[in-house]
């Protein structure tokens, strides 16, 4: 078992504004478009987790994890998960991690380049055993402690997510462990 954690981009914080449409820790977790290097790199049984992106005001925090459960390719994930479609929400926001349309071909609201369209639109990641910081208090928590938790796994102090752990970092089978019963300890603690 391997895991592997990123950064998402710059601004993307689904606690303060709503934003990351991949990962998606719905019913079904999916990760579809992003991270094209480390999708290829997963198999079942794997797990990736994900820390939000910069954001000015507020701390950066792991937002959670899944287990990859199935590899697929973005044609046949649009046809198995229509609610997880690109398109504009009623908040004026992009949803959904699925970039094709119907035909398989690269859907308008995509904003990346064509270039690297043929190697995002492989290995969507259908995960399972999602755990995720959702309530306020939860993402208060997590806020609160990422960077000591980041730092303690890498054994490299920080005052940021990305110089303690680069853009991406792969874990081993104790990290993955140790990563996992530290999201349910958030959630835990939160409850109190």
């Amino acid at each position: 078992m391997k895991g592997y954690i990123y950064i998402t981009g710059t601004g993307a914080d689904p606690a303060l504004l709503g934003n990351l449409n991949d990962p998606l820790f719905d019913k079904v977790p999916t990760l579809g478009a992003c991270m094209s290097n480390l999708r290829e790199f997963l198999d079942p049984g794997d797990f990736i987790f994900v820390v939000s992106g910069k954001v000015p005001t507020e701390q950066q925090y792991i937002i959670g994890g899944m287990r990859v459960k199935e590899k697929l390719d973005a044609l046949t994930a649009y046809g198995r998960f229509p609610e997880n479609r690109l398109r504009i929400g009623s908040d004026g926001l992009l949803k959904g991690n699925i970039i094709v349309d119907e035909y398989g071909n690269k859907h308008p609201l995509d904003r990346h380049t064509d270039e690297s369209f043929q190697r995002r639109i492989k290995n969507f990641i259908v995960g399972e055993s999602p755990v995720s910081l959702q309530t306020k208090k939860e993402v208060e928590l997590g806020r609160q402690r990422t960077l000591l938790k980041l730092s303690d796994m890498f054994d490299r102090p920080g005052n940021r997510a990305i110089d303690i752990m680069g853009r991406q970092r792969k874990l081993d089978d104790v990290q993955v462990a140790g990563l996992l019963d530290w999201l349910k300890n958030v959630k835990t603690d939160a409850k109190r």
